[in-house]
């Protein structure tokens, strides 16, 4: 039982972080020559031009932006909860993809439907999403790693028709951007009175749900021992996440960051039951928000380009995590659970193997030897060879960005032992991904030697902020992820903010980050394609500790692994897989999340054959993924990136549901 000093840690911390919000509130109004007046807040005197600003742009959007960030923060405690995962937010089960999409395609294809408000097609999208979640964990009783599992793919899948859309029609969604990107600019109060409602009945059903869920806190054989339903309780538990989730995304955009932050930092300061959390979670993450914009707007004036205050959240809330994870208490020695949805063992893996390569040689053929052209469909001929030069350095590139994210996502997740990890929550392909867009950005006519440069430089830099983060704890997996995650966050933030802007770059900075292979030539592929193989050779040799450290620190340390240096070694392989690979194809890393996940469910167990399967997947996954997106739309084209996630998802979402 925590003491009373460190029940009033959480209170201490939410004062101190308020402090400058009050502080910018009171000086921007001093600066535009306007007072607090509670008389503008209810009945503004309509000669007064500053009461009328006071009523209808100031209060609206603090109040916005104080029931925008509650709500999130109530989600995010709701769903860690659920899930125990502490990486869980209101983002986990694909909510704010699902309400971006159905707004893209209702704008695209059906815009009478936007007459009926944009809140209730977003709220139809993300209710979509999260169904289509459920339907795929509902024969595993709603198990939260099925949940997590079945969510990220869900929004890998609904993200990737997103940019689809977004690639072909840039022009009709820019304004989209701007609302994906979280913005809570009001001109009156309709806005604020249609989340009202909807957010007091989500915190009344949470308070209805806190005894009940505090049951959540045992293992599911002592739950289920009480006479509880752990699937309807979940049920519940989670759908009230996405009603809170969906009606703050309805009004103002995806603002990102609170719900994974907010319970999190009041997690670290000392709040431990389930009720203090919900209470401090939804003060901080209101705070949080809502100081945020009210910095955007002083900068607004100075700043040549929007800043979108949902996607600055991220940004200024990932440091504050990143100095607060050293003092997170998570799972640490402890043997993970396994995953058990995954341990079917194929009886003769080799001959699987074999199978899969042999499917990789064709899918080589197909990509070399057949296509569109301006008489139809062809096999080359030996008139032909020319086309091979732009044709193999593809097929070739992405054979080895695959195998080389696959590589890295079986490490990770063997590593942590947690399913959800991917290169991308590792931070490393977001690290490089920074550093290359904002060199696209400032650099008037950047050469190919200078990104690789630029992007090798934020890849390394990434993983030095990784290993001085993690060090002192011996590389935990899960603070490990967990830094991954709010480096991710800083990268959606800069993407966010500079697409956000209207900026002709952006139609190529969408490209890259839906992988494609159109700029490769054949020297760097043979480059890339060396560097998969030998990265691969060097993956090998670890089987063995892959094969221990999912059985927990105690028995890895007793059969002569030596944490420390394990953790640390197979962080920098993963760090260097993941960076030669987003150097040529962009940040490519849902392969990651579902080679080795495919892998599992075809029957490849061990570590080794997992290594091998994974790799196969990928590889496959890749070279498919880019002759598709190449035949697809003939003359146009289709990023290999979003082919994979279509290919790799439907297929993972087949598996998940077969369970």
């Amino acid at each position: 039982m925590p003491s009373n000093s460190s029940r009033a840690t959480p209170l201490l911390v939410c004062a101190l972080m308020s402090v400058p919000l009050w502080g910018l509130f009171a000086w921007a109004l001093a600066h535009q020559g306007l007072g607090v007046s509670l008389e503008a807040l209810w009945a503004p005197d309509t000669e007064d031009i500053p009461q009328l600003l006071l009523h209808f742009t100031w209060w609206p959007r603090l109040c916005m932006a104080l029931l925008a960030g509650a709500g999130l923060a109530l989600a995010g405690v709701l769903m860690q909860q659920v899930l125990r995962n502490p990486l869980a937010s209101p983002t986990t089960l694909g909510v704010a993809s699902g309400a971006n999409l159905a707004l893209m395609a209702a704008t695209l294809l059906a815009p009478g439907l936007l007459t009926f408000g944009r809140e209730w097609v977003a709220l139809a999208g993300g209710g979509a999403a999260v169904a289509l979640v459920f339907a795929l964990a509902w024969r595993r009783g709603l198990a939260p790693m099925v949940v997590v599992l079945a969510g990220l793919v869900v929004n890998l899948y609904l993200g990737a028709l997103g940019t689809a859309l977004l690639l072909f029609n840039h022009e009709t969604l820019a304004g989209l951007l701007i609302w994906g990107a979280g913005s809570l600019a009001q001109n009156g109060w309709d806005d604020v009175l249609t989340l009202l409602p909807h957010w007091l009945i989500g915190l009344a059903a949470a308070l209805l749900l806190l005894k009940p869920l505090n049951v959540l806190e045992l293992d599911d054989a002592s739950a289920k021992s009480l006479g509880i339903s752990l699937k309807y309780l979940r049920f519940a538990g989670l759908g009230l996440a996405v009603f809170i989730t969906g009606s703050v995304v309805s009004v103002v955009g995806i603002i990102g960051f609170i719900g994974l932050a907010a319970p999190n930092i009041v997690r670290m300061a000392g709040a431990r039951r389930l009720g203090e959390r919900v209470g401090y979670s939804m003060a901080l993450g209101a705070v949080l928000l809502a100081t945020t914009d009210l910095a955007l707007q002083h900068l607004s004036g100075i700043l040549p380009t929007l800043l979108p205050t949902g996607a600055v959240t991220g940004a200024l809330g990932a440091p504050l995590l990143l100095w607060l994870i050293p003092r997170l208490k998570l799972q640490g020695d402890r043997p993970p659970q396994a995953p058990t949805a995954f341990l079917k063992r194929h009886p003769h893996p080799a001959r699987l193997a074999l199978w899969l390569a042999a499917g990789l040689l064709l899918a080589a053929i197909l990509g070399l030897g057949w296509g569109q052209g301006s008489a139809g469909w062809y096999w080359l001929s030996l008139d032909d060879l020319a086309v091979l030069d732009w044709r193999s350095p593809r097929v070739l590139a992405a054979a080895a960005s695959g195998l080389m994210l696959a590589l890295a996502g079986t490490l990770l997740q063997r590593l942590s032992a947690n399913p959800m990890a991917s290169p991308e929550v590792l931070g490393v392909s977001g690290g490089c991904a920074i550093a290359l867009i904002v060199a696209i950005y400032t650099l008037p006519a950047p050469s190919s030697a200078t990104l690789i440069a630029i992007g090798t430089l934020g890849s390394l830099v990434t993983l030095a902020g990784l290993v001085a983060l993690n060090r002192k704890s011996g590389f935990l997996p899960d603070r490990l992820l967990l830094t991954g995650v709010a480096i991710t966050a800083l990268f959606d933030a800069v993407r966010s903010v500079l697409l956000a802007g209207g900026d002709p770059r952006g139609q190529q900075v969408i490209a890259w980050l839906a992988g494609s292979t159109y700029y490769v030539d054949l020297p760097s592929a043979f480059i890339v394609g060396g560097i998969a193989i030998v990265l691969a050779a060097i993956s090998l040799p670890f089987a063995r500790w892959l094969d221990l450290l999912p059985l927990g620190a105690p028995t890895a340390r007793a059969l002569g692994v030596g944490l420390d240096r394990a953790r640390l070694v197979l962080l920098l392989l993963v760090a260097l897989l993941t960076a030669c690979a987003t150097l040529v194809v962009g940040p490519l890393s849902f392969v990651g999340l579902l080679a080795p996940h495919m892998a599992r469910l075809v029957g490849f167990s061990r570590a080794r054959w997992h290594l091998l399967g994974a790799g196969l997947i990928g590889m496959l996954l890749m070279v498919l993924a880019d002759w598709v997106g190449r035949q697809a739309m003939f003359p146009y084209e289709v990023p290999a990136g979003l082919i994979a996630t279509l290919i790799g998802g439907a297929y993972f979402m087949w598996g998940l549901r077969r369970l």
